[in-house]
């Protein structure tokens, strides 16, 4: 690392296994309640924030998802931090991405502290927790090694101004230093797309970035229209060690990429979509993939099933020409945090295309895991039975359609997780009392069928296209 005279903040990444208390540690640091507003508890996309401790020196934290599929993104964090964080819960022990973290950390080679938490629990034993960490060849000191740790309590706030402490103590050691004077240098976090354009969120390792400014990262330039602190504040202008959200970038440049000053604007045509010519053969599952921002984006895509075509992938809502290229290429469409306009929504149905909106990334591709399974097939409808009510010595499957439609007279398959448990008829389609013809995604209904298979409240009805 190049020496600075002027010091600067660190910064500092947090990594470890899902649900062992990264965000509710970053919580805590940022008085604010980030882990309370994320779907299913889990980070899903890269964040910056900067705090100021007791002592009135400064630290930026990046925050990184704690799901296995964002472990690209992750090393980015890495590649991008003075020190790592590596939260370990004392009452779990070592995990594998606990073990993915340690390998990260070390490529990185950065110095890091490890944050034992959760010790306030009756079932934490920080001993044993220590135990499996030598295990995988971390040394502490006063144990014949030099790796830090510090046990915290995020509940009671035990071993927080340690842990700060170590933080301004490593950085020190480090003599982490920047100057506002030098070239810029700022690299990407995330990028979404907002009302006003390109939204591109960074952190400023080195010289500052100004309202006004001419950027240039990842061949994608622009002209600095305003700068946005983490708390949500206009600024005139972002310093090392700075998180910043730049509006003005002609394009979104990608994620990990390297902000640098520019002579000039260089214009380019908005591409947020990636359309390709991708030809689906018979029996492929097609989809269309929808996204935030480009940091979901390109872990998705990395992590999509061998047995899966991404025919087109793009940042921001699902648009008109998402449904006709959708038909076109016989895809679906899934989103993950993008929206689906309701007029786009309208046509999606008049067309026939398959458009499903998740918030957990876990949800997403279990379903198209299990569509995978299911040999290929287009799935036409899916209910899911929520209960089970007697009907003329018979049992009603009180079931509510989640995704596609179920119409009366039409052959379903029954599953139980991955077995299927047979084929039957629907002779009977109830909303309430009255019957109809079908039921649509998001509604519930009753289904009679024969012949009557022992079904139990968790199986799925499935109407597959001949």
């Amino acid at each position: 690392m190049k020496k600075n005279n002027e010091k600067r903040p660190p910064i500092v990444t947090v990594l470890g296994h899902v649900d062992h208390g990264k965000t509710t540690l970053l919580d805590v640091l940022r008085k604010t309640n980030v882990a309370s507003r994320e779907a299913g508890g889990i980070t899903q996309k890269i964040g910056a924030s900067q705090i100021t401790t007791k002592a009135g020196k400064k630290i930026t934290f990046i925050d990184t998802p704690g799901h296995e599929i964002f472990s690209g993104m992750r090393k980015r964090g890495v590649k991008l931090a003075d020190i790592a964080i590596l939260v370990v819960a004392a009452d779990d022990g070592v995990a594998p991405q606990t073990r993915e973290a340690i390998k990260v950390i070390n490529e990185a080679k950065i110095p890091f502290i490890v944050a034992l938490t959760k010790i306030d629990l009756p079932t934490a034993s920080t001993e044993s927790t220590v135990g499996q960490l030598e295990k995988e060849g971390i040394f502490f000191e006063g144990r014949g090694g030099q790796t830090p740790k510090v046990e915290l309590s995020a509940k009671s706030g035990q071993g927080i101004d340690s842990l700060l402490e170590l933080i301004i103590l490593l950085s020190e050691v480090s003599e982490i230093g920047a100057s506002p004077d030098s070239a810029l240098e700022a690299v990407v976090v995330e990028t979404n797309k907002g009302k006003g354009g390109p939204l591109v969120n960074a952190v400023v390792r080195n010289g500052k970035i100004a309202f006004g400014d001419v950027v240039l990262s990842d061949g994608v330039s622009g002209k600095v229209k305003a700068l946005t602190n983490d708390k949500g504040e206009s600024i005139k202008e972002a310093l090392p060690g700075d998180p910043v959200q730049i509006l003005g970038f002609e394009n979104l440049p990608g994620v990990g990429s390297l902000i640098i000053h520019s002579n000039k604007v260089v214009k380019s045509d908005e591409k947020t979509t990636t359309r390709t010519s991708i030809v689906v053969e018979k029996g492929q599952l097609a989809f269309i993939i929808k996204t935030e921002n480009a940091g979901a984006m390109e872990a998705i895509l990395a992590s999509m099933p061998k047995d899966v075509v991404v025919v087109t992938s793009g940042i921001g809502d699902v648009s008109e020409g998402d449904v006709f290229t959708a038909k076109a290429s016989g895809a679906r469409v899934f989103t993950f945090e993008s929206k689906i306009p309701s007029g786009v929504a309208k046509l999606a149905e008049t067309e026939g295309v398959e458009v499903k909106a998740f918030r957990i990334v876990y949800e997403m591709f279990k379903e198209i895991e299990e569509l995978v399974a299911l040999g290929k097939e287009n799935v036409l409808g899916r209910a899911e039975v929520v209960a089970s009510f007697p009907f003329n010595n018979k049992k009603v499957a009180g079931s509510k359609i989640s995704s596609g439609k179920i119409m009366k007279s039409t052959s379903l398959r029954l599953m139980r997780g991955e077995k299927e448990l047979g084929m039957v008829k629907v002779i009977s389609l109830r909303k309430g009392k009255d019957e109809v013809l079908e039921a649509k995604e998001g509604e519930e209904c009753g289904i009679l069928f024969v012949p009557q298979l022992d079904f139990e409240v968790g199986d799925v009805l499935l109407s597959i296209a001949k």
